[in-house]
């Protein structure tokens, strides 16, 4: 009874101010790592080679990834404003409007959805992502190279990593409140 009363009350605002800087600092914090990983995985015949200053399509399947879930969190109402202000956020920092930053999001979604066709799990969507857009498999052995499919293997590595990288609203719900 006394968490939730001491719980931080969030506006719509501050709810996407910390979501979006969540995310940000994550893939900043984490991106090294996951090229090291990468680039030494045994699946691949050859290293990969990702600089770890090439990170916006990770960022972009992280941002997209995230935002997904806001639909399964929040109801209806409360996900539309809160893309809103997300939009309107990346598309500054992106410095294009808000409706440009919604189009390049909503394009990553269809291609993940794409790669991932027919699983709906956004875990299984970020690793084939990643794969597909980082030219992955160039690196594969000839098996996995002719069929242009991810070696399971390094798919389930990937999934082990990107679980990492996705919001974890039950955590975020016992620290704060979202004012609605």
């Amino acid at each position: 009874m006394l968490g939730t009363l001491l719980k931080k009350r969030l506006s719509d605002n501050q709810l996407a101010n910390v979501f979006l800087n969540g995310i940000f600092e994550i893939v900043d914090n984490g991106f090294v790592e996951v090229v090291d990983l990468i680039n030494e995985d045994l699946a691949f015949v050859s290293s990969p080679s990702i600089p770890v200053d090439r990170n916006g399509e990770f960022t972009m399947i992280v941002v997209v990834a995230n935002i997904s879930t806001l639909e399964t969190t929040f109801e209806t109402v409360q996900a539309n404003r809160i893309e809103r202000i997300i939009f309107e956020q990346l598309g500054s920092l992106m410095g294009v409007s808000a409706i440009d930053a919604e189009a390049k999001v909503r394009e990553y979604q269809k291609f993940m959805q794409r790669v991932n066709h027919p699983s709906k799990n956004m875990i299984y969507a970020m690793s084939k992502a990643v794969f597909q857009k980082y030219n992955l498999n160039d690196y594969q052995d000839e098996y996995f190279r002719r069929l242009q499919s991810p070696n399971p293997l390094f798919l389930k590595r990937m999934d082990q990593v990107m679980i990492n990288f996705l919001w974890d609203w039950d955590s975020f719900f016992k620290k704060y409140k979202i004012d609605e």
